[in-house]
């Protein structure tokens, strides 16, 4: 019997969490050596750890505002590190980004450089001085520090570009999985996934994200982490595959030169399902110049500085000191996941392709391989083809065909662990998109809510009422999320890299030159905001309609164009017109002292 405290309580409450999921590990592994099926034990695990998180989301309901929108300011800084690093380890983290390191090599690895490198920024330049100013959203702060109306409502458009872009992602990840754990067509499994994220958020509001969060993480790290220790052991490369990378990449790299590729025609591609890729070479074209791996990974550390729903989580911590402390640990429980990203890429790709390995399938029969149990399933799923295109009946590289984001699903099955491992890894899967979905609904919801119904429409509305109507938008918002996920118009990584690009493109220098800078006025954010925003979307589009870009600004990259117009745009402008009021510039003076009361308080 747990006694005292809930917030007193928290590593007892989580550790017999942990203790039950472990055991429910062993019970399923049990059960698939007593014959149980495959598919139930996906279906079991995906329905248990989706029953846990909404049990915790309705016992974490609320009425208040403060508990709905900053869950208090209650949470300990080890736990809040662990909601963040779960609401930032999002479906690209966990499904996709091993994915693209697998078919692009290290240039992929800038991903992993700008998203940890963005928590530098995070800590130094922002997350202590906005939780000093105490505000509930990120428009709130925007809208306070620079003054007026059209400040607060187009921060809230930057902010739903941006987490709109990223949500589909995310609801795109949950109906993968569901749709491969569950045995429904995609289209539909993205309404499942839909479901199980707000039962999460939608009674408790950031209350509820915070615990569940902490859950979530719990078990998508054991998912990740598992797999990758047990695969490398079982292959020989050690139990920390981490110390033996530059050896198995060199194995790959010895297999690659073995085989040689086959040739694919334009008509022989033809057969291949979209969204397939071949095995490419480990060091790939992509981000191979100095300037397109740091454009990249710069553009990530910018906007993983700019995306609201990562800045909401350090308004929930009791003090500035918090924040801040709040931040390391964010990083630390981040450093699991994202050191061992490479790892299970390389560990996958040589599963596939060494041939002294029993799971090697290159230079087998195209009829055995389509044989094997676990590529019926994933072709079955449209995730994995093969075909013969040279016409020897051999299997060669380049004419296996996989989804990226099948890569870290599908392992444990190709590496021929226990079918147990596959459901945990779907189950990971699941929790590291659902958290990162619900916070970004509920960002988005928050500020609709907070920022333009009852900071512009109706300053007088009742908490009660405030609350309807930010958890009727969570479903409206989730629904439209759902339904442009469903279309994938963009695969998760690449709407993942668009949304910091949007962020940052809006975003980035209206928050920092907010804290750093006292001569930035209100006309100059808006300028900033707004042609920040339009010349990033506007470069996107030119480069995805033919355009052929400059200075090696890419699709991927297009926040950096963003960011500069809306440097430039905010500078010129602020200093053209009258600087803010004394009252504003005493403000920013007294929000950089990281310590003492909030500027703002309770709202």
């Amino acid at each position: 019997m747990i006694k005292g405290n809930f917030i007193d309580n928290l590593p007892k409450v989580y550790g017999i969490y942990t203790g039950g999921f472990l055991g429910f590990i062993i019970i399923m592994s049990i059960a698939e050596q007593m014959g149980m099926t495959a598919k139930t034990i996906g279906i079991c695990f995906v329905a248990f750890t989706v029953a846990i998180y909404a049990i915790i989301g309705y016992l974490s309901r609320t009425a208040q505002a403060d508990a709905y929108y900053v869950a208090g300011r209650q949470v300990p800084t080890v736990f809040n590190g662990m909601a963040t690093a779960a609401d930032w380890m999002s479906g690209a983290s966990f499904v996709a980004m091993a994915g693209g390191i697998y078919f692009k090599g290290y240039g992929y690895m800038a991903l992993l450089v700008g998203w940890t490198g963005g928590y530098v920024l995070v800590a130094s330049l922002l997350a202590p001085y906005l939780r000093k100013f105490g505000c509930y959203t990120v428009p709130d702060f925007i809208g306070t520090r620079y003054g007026g109306n059209l400040t607060r409502f187009l921060a809230v458009v930057v902010l739903t570009v941006a987490s709109f872009t990223y949500v589909t992602a995310q609801i795109n990840a949950t109906g993968t999985i569901a749709s491969v754990a569950l045995d429904i067509p995609f289209q539909y499994a993205v309404y499942v996934g839909l479901v199980s994220i707000l039962l999460c958020s939608m009674l408790g509001g950031m209350r509820g994200v915070t615990w569940t969060q902490v859950a979530q993480y719990i078990v998508l790290i054991i998912a990740y982490l598992l797999p990758v220790f047990w695969i490398s052991n079982k292959m020989g490369a050690g139990f920390f595959p981490h110390f033996m990378l530059a050896d198995e990449v060199s194995r790959i790299a010895e297999l690659e030169a073995q085989f040689g590729f086959v040739k694919n025609s334009a008509e022989n591609l033809k057969e291949v399902p979209k969204g397939l890729a071949g095995i490419t070479k480990a060091h790939s074209a992509v981000n191979a110049t100095p300037w397109a791996f740091i454009s990249l990974a710069l553009a990530m550390m910018m906007g993983t500085a700019s995306l609201p729903h990562v800045m909401m989580r350090y308004f929930t911590t009791p003090s500035v000191k918090a924040a801040r402390k709040s931040v390391g640990w964010s990083l630390f429980f981040i450093f699991l996941l994202y050191s061992s990203a490479p790892m299970l890429a390389t560990l996958s790709k040589l599963s596939l392709i060494d041939p002294s390995l029993p799971t090697g399938i290159i230079g087998k029969s195209i009829t055995d391989v389509q044989a094997i149990d676990w590529y019926q399933n994933w072709n079955q799923a449209n995730l994995m083809f093969v075909s013969d295109f040279n016409g020897n009946g051999t299997l060669e590289l380049n004419e296996f065909f996989m989804g990226g984001k099948a890569v870290v699903l599908a392992t444990p099955e190709i590496a021929g662990l226990p079918y147990v491992i596959s459901g945990l890894v779907a189950a990971g899967g699941m929790a590291a998109a659902m958290s990162t979905a619900d916070g970004l609904i509920l960002a988005i919801a928050n500020a609709i809510s907070h920022d333009v119904y009852y900071k512009i429409i109706d300053p007088k509305a009742e908490t009660a009422k405030r609350l309807v109507v930010a958890r009727v938008l969570l479903v409206v918002i989730g629904f439209a999320g759902a339904t442009i996920a469903a279309m994938e118009i963009q695969g998760i990584l690449g709407s993942v890299i668009w949304a910091f690009d949007f962020a940052m493109s809006g975003l980035f220098f209206p928050l920092v030159l907010g804290v750093w800078w006292k001569r930035a006025n209100r006309e100059g954010a808006i300028a900033g905001m707004a042609l920040g925003l339009i010349s990033g979307a506007g470069y996107l589009i030119w480069v995805r309609t033919g355009g052929s870009g400059f200075l090696g600004i890419t699709q991927l990259t297009f926040g950096i164009f963003g960011s500069a117009v809306s440097l430039v745009a905010m500078v010129v402008v602020s200093l053209i017109t009258s600087e803010p009021s004394a009252a504003t510039q005493r403000m920013v003076d007294e929000v950089r002292i990281p310590s003492g009361r909030s500027i703002i308080g309770k709202q």
